[in-house]
């Protein structure tokens, strides 16, 4: 049972060092990443979340969470043609490469809609969306947290890293919103 515990002690250090991570070396994005969010709170448009897969979970944090995201909506594949020049966009996903967020950022990107990428950025051959988003945020996630007894890795906390992040930005937007 002792191992275990021990494990979670890795991944809490492990978490704690990503975390660090990520406010270190991506300030600057989750700075330029609110100040391009809070446009849309300032003009009186939404701030629409879209997240893949299980990063659904920031979605539900910015807009029914204890302490919702300003203006913040629900953007699904159905709603990307209605969003006007004021709305901006919060596009959140594992990977970079992630097939279904390239086809949303593409549009995004087609129509001229500002929008902030979340995602862990990967070196690869396939269309990434970094280079459409107005900033982009790494996660930094590439592999797992915990090293495991045949030499690999699991723990994968995508939604955590994430949330993280998420609340960077909304902390962010608060404080530029006050001033304003």
């Amino acid at each position: 049972m002792w191992r275990r515990f021990g494990l979670l002690k890795i991944f809490a250090t492990q978490l704690n060092g990503l975390f660090t991570k990520i406010r270190e070396e991506q300030i600057e994005n989750i700075e330029d990443g609110a100040r391009l969010l809070a446009q849309a709170v300032i003009a009186d448009g939404k701030i629409y979340v879209y997240g893949s897969a299980e990063m659904s979970a920031i979605t539900s944090e910015a807009t029914s969470g204890a302490e919702p995201l300003t203006h913040g909506a629900v953007m699904t594949l159905d709603d990307i043609d209605q969003i006007s020049s004021v709305d901006r966009v919060l596009l959140v996903t594992r990977y970079s490469t992630d097939r279904e967020a390239l086809e949303v950022a593409k549009r995004l990107s087609d129509q001229g809609t500002p929008f902030v990428a979340l995602s862990t950025h990967q070196e690869s051959d396939d269309p990434s969306f970094t280079d459409m988003a107005d900033v982009s945020i790494d996660l930094s996630l590439h592999k797992g947290l915990v090293p495991n007894d045949d030499g690999g890795r699991s723990g994968y906390p995508f939604s955590m890293s994430a949330l993280y992040a998420y609340y960077g930005l909304k902390f962010t937007i608060d404080e530029i919103l006050a001033d304003y």
